[in-house]
């Protein structure tokens, strides 16, 4: 394994580079003698304001290149938060802003916010209270977790909110979400550092069968094991200079911010004909997940996060180890981002890049030539980094195949979130993983943002179904059946629903650019729909993570159009972002395009995810649909025999 912190700097900075310390501590220090910061200042985000397409796409080496950082910022003190533009190549703050906190939303929750409002409810009497009723006098062992509010709002508009549901621990290494504390809610003000409400709508046992999943109590470990090794003796088959990577034709340059986590950008395909590096995509990302709980219960009918907009998803990044996260040849990054204070912050192999075989390729044996056989293995390129956040743990991974396919996959872990009930009781709203210990029903929400740049800029979508041909003279044997495309021509087009029926699915088209058969080039993303968003309409949860109301959005690419739920989803009454930018007469044909999947599963907790979840995952894919005039694995060499397969 070799690691690979960020990769040789270029001597001349990108772009689309990503953030570096020296950025991050100069708009900081921009700030600081402009009067802008206070000893109570705190840096919820720091992020590069990208450059605009055409900007990155003429960009050169060694062409000279203006960076800007666009700062969130709180007033720990006073609860005022601001927003600034600052140019840190010329050290200038270009724009400062107020935000309206009531109207516009609350900027992301702090990191150091979590212990100081969990200190803030243990010494607040009502909860004290509640818990002696609940027969917990020692309250040392408790956590309290502070979560986003939602839209509560309470008696004051513009209040900094967070709500603390309750578990216990046997002792200091216990796993605590096997004894959640029922019917208890704390609502703080975060900044006024108080409890203004406590809810408690009745007692429940306390679930007091422990849920260690560590192998000390788990029984002896399987024997029957044999050793699995993945080697590349003569090295990974990509290439890394700084930030950008190559591999197969493949061409893209990775990014990592605090808010996404991994962001890549200028995704090209070299054309193995004529040797044109052809743009598939301007950037992509996972812009936001949600995930909302259904239960009806006063204390938790609330329960709904946005762990990008809410809990800055890039900053929860894990230091992935190799053999338990990535097996193989292994290259990490580091990943700088801002911490609280605005200083910048190192977190170490927050990506991993890798390569892994994917199996069969393509194969044909030929029964009117001797059955002479021909196959190729396929080979895939994977970047990935994983995040935790609260009681889940989530992999996210790109993955880049030799035949022009692109596909992302979640895979989620870690922990379900509990409550407790009367044990054996049960809930229609949840699954009893252990005597009274309920994992509710929930959803998974995530939306990706796909730049789209199929060919060049200016692309189309159309949804395409498969559809029967009625029974008549163009069908007389009744079986025949067709497509049928919906070119998607206006943004009140633009939001669309999954039809795994018709085996929807939607087109990326280049009219400007043809195949060799004269149509449009095209990629085509290919859902795995499930569920939207089963909350009522109307509803708080439906009305913030309004975007899972369709499976597909697309709008006209916008500059400030970056997030699915806005800018500021913390504490956001819902109804930002993609709502307002799909509600017509804007023109989506032949122009630049944003392109927003929404997809992910509706958890119905097993039994055997307890006391730890095996992985779920879900995704979806862009498949080349006429971008290439044929196959274009058709160069891949054949297989050596290395020696390490034996038939048994």
């Amino acid at each position: 394994m070799t690691c690979c912190p960020s990769g040789s700097p270029a001597a001349a900075p990108h772009p689309l580079d990503p953030l570096s310390a020296d950025e991050i501590a100069t708009a900081r220090r921009v700030l600081e003698e402009a009067g802008k910061v206070l000893p109570s200042t705190r840096f919820p985000l720091v992020l590069l304001d990208e450059p605009d397409r055409h900007t990155a796409a003429v960009h050169r080496p060694g062409d000279p290149v203006v960076r800007r950082l666009r700062v969130t910022l709180l007033d720990t003190a006073t609860g005022a938060a601001a927003e600034a533009l600052v140019d840190v190549t010329g050290a200038l703050l270009l724009s400062y802003r107020a935000l309206d906190v009531a109207t516009e939303g609350q900027p992301q929750v702090l990191f150091e916010e979590y212990p100081v409002v969990e200190a803030i409810v243990k010494a607040d009497p009502g909860w004290r209270k509640a818990m002696a009723e609940r027969g917990v006098d020692d309250t040392d062992l408790a956590v309290c977790a502070p979560l986003a509010a939602g839209d509560l709002v309470l008696d004051r508009p513009g209040r900094r909110l967070l709500r603390c549901l309750t578990w216990l621990r046997c002792d200091a290494t216990d796993n605590a979400w096997a004894h959640p504390v029922g019917g208890l809610v704390a609502d703080v003000d975060v900044i006024e550092r108080r409890v203004v409400r406590i809810i408690d709508t009745g007692a429940v046992p306390v679930p007091t069968e422990c849920g260690r999943y560590e192998s000390e109590f788990t029984g002896p470990a399987r024997t029957d094991l044999r050793p699995l090794e993945i080697t590349q003796p003569e090295g990974p088959s990509f290439r890394l200079d700084g930030p950008l990577l190559t591999w197969q034709n493949w061409s893209f340059r990775v990014d990592f911010n605090a808010r996404e986590g991994l962001v890549l950008h200028r995704v090209t395909h070299r054309d193995g004909q004529d040797g044109r590096e052809r743009p598939v995509l301007h950037r992509a990302s996972l812009a936001e997940m949600a995930v909302s709980y259904g239960e009806p219960e006063e204390s938790r009918n609330w329960v709904a996060f946005l762990d990008a907009g809410e809990y800055s998803l890039g900053r929860n990044a894990n230091a992935l180890r190799l053999g338990c996260d990535c097996l193989g040849e292994i290259r990490y990054l580091d990943a700088v981002v801002a911490d609280d204070e605005g200083n910048p912050q190192t977190l170490p192999n927050a990506i991993c890049v890798h390569e892994e075989d994917h199996g069969l390729l393509w194969k044909h044996t030929d029964i009117f030539n001797d059955n002479a056989a021909h196959s190729r293995r396929s080979r895939r390129l994977v970047i990935s980094f994983i995040a935790t956040v609260g009681n889940y743990d989530y992999g996210f991974y790109w993955y880049f195949h030799q035949d022009g396919t692109i596909a992302f996959e979640a895979k989620s872990t870690g922990m379900v979130q509990t409550a407790a009930v009367e044990p054996g009781a049960g809930s229609p709203h949840g699954t009893e993983i252990a005597p009274g210990l309920l994992a509710p029903y929930h959803q998974h929400l995530f939306c990706v943002r796909l730049d789209v740049a199929v060919d060049g800029l200016a692309n189309t979508v159309e949804e395409v179904d498969v559809v029967p041909v009625p029974p008549g003279p163009s069908n007389p044997a009744g079986n025949a059946f067709t497509t049928r495309t919906t070119v998607l021509a206006d943004s009140a087009d633009g939001g669309r629903v999954a039809d795994p029926a018709a085996g929807r699915r939607w087109r990326i088209t280049n009219p400007g650019s043809r195949n060799r058969m004269g149509q449009p080039v095209a990629y085509t993303l290919v859902p795995q729909p499930g569920p939207l968003v089963l909350a009522q309409p109307g509803s708080a949860v439906a009305r913030r993570t309004a975007y899972g109301t369709k499976h597909l959005w697309v709008t006209r690419h916008r500059p400030d159009r970056r997030y699915p739920a806005g800018d500021y989803p913390n504490q956001h009454p819902g109804g930002a972002g993609l709502p307002r930018w799909t509600t017509g007469g804007e023109s989506l044909e032949n122009t630049e395009l944003t392109v927003w999947h929404t997809f992910g599963p509706t958890h119905l907790p097993r039994l055997e995810e307890w006391p730890v979840m095996p992985v779920d995952a879900t995704g979806f894919s862009l498949k080349p649909t006429g971008f290439f005039d044929r196959n274009p694995a058709l160069d891949l060499p054949v297989e050596r025999d290395g020696g390490s397969h034996r038939a048994v």
